[in-house]
């Protein structure tokens, strides 16, 4: 089988938390300038080549938002593909442990009720 390689987009694995904090969940609205700006998300992002699925969201959260979790359990995989490049989105079920959201990037932030997710524009 001859694939032509020039056509193989590149794959972006990232990782995302759902994080519960008093039932309440925690998204994220992306930065301006972004490819997505504008658009609301479940905190995370990309993996490095030598850390684990849970170790990205863990550092991720850490550095972007400067508090801690704790990981509950794998909950899916979404695969997508873009123009340019795939995604391999890894989602994780998390509880808020210390601290409150200071992003790095200033982008807005909220604690919603479950039901609430359906009234923002998601990525």
């Amino acid at each position: 089988m001859n694939a032509d390689r020039s056509r193989i987009k590149p794959l972006l694995v990232v990782t995302a938390g759902v994080i519960y904090k008093d039932g309440k969940i925690l998204i994220a609205k992306r930065p301006d300038l972004d490819t997505f700006s504008g658009k609301w998300e479940f905190p995370g992002g990309k993996k490095r080549e030598y850390e684990s699925l849970e170790d990205c969201l863990i550092r991720e959260i850490q550095e972007e938002l400067n508090f801690d979790i704790v990981i509950r359990r794998y909950l899916f995989k979404i695969d997508h593909e873009y123009e340019k490049f795939r995604v391999e989105l890894h989602f994780f079920e998390c509880e808020h442990l210390a601290g409150e959201p200071e992003p790095d990037q200033m982008q807005d932030w909220k604690w919603v009720d479950p039901a609430e997710l359906n009234q923002f524009d998601f990525t």
